[in-house]
C-alpha cells in the first residue's frame, strides 16, 4: 500500500488483540505533513478522541489494525493514503503519530 511505520513505543501486553476495521478506537494523534507543518493535534484539545477505524483516512485505517492498546507508532502516509481530495484538508504525504488508548 506504501504506508511505512515504526513502533515509538510498545504497550504493556503484546498478546492483546488489535482493532479490526469495525471497532472504535481511542486515541492520541499528532501529524505533519511532509514539509513539517502540523496539521493537527488532539493532545491541543485535552482527553484522548474515538473514531470508528472505519472512518478514518484509509493510513490510519490500515496502521490502526496493527498496533496494540498502549502502543505509539509512526506512520509515514503517502498521499493516495490520506485525506483525499475532501475541501480544506491537507494534501500530499503525511506523518502521524498515533497512540492508542484502547479500543472496543
Amino acid at each position: 500500500s506504501g504506508l511505512a511505520y515504526i513502533a515509538l513505543s510498545k504497550g504493556p501486553d503484546q498478546e492483546a488483540a488489535s482493532p479490526t476495521v469495525t471497532s472504535t478506537v481511542t486515541m492520541h494523534f499528532t501529524g505533519w505533513q511532509d514539509t513539517g507543518t502540523m496539521v493537527d493535534s488532539s493532545y491541543f484539545r485535552g482527553p484522548a478522541e474515538s473514531y470508528p477505524v472505519s472512518a478514518v483516512m484509509p493510513g490510519w485505517t490500515e496502521g490502526l489494525q496493527l498496533m496494540k492498546p498502549g502502543d505509539t507508532f509512526r506512520f509515514w502516509i503517502p498521499a493516495s493514503l490520506g485525506f483525499g481530495p475532501r475541501p480544506g484538508a491537507p494534501g500530499g504525504n503525511l506523518v502521524f503519530d498515533l497512540e492508542l488508548i484502547s479500543f472496543e
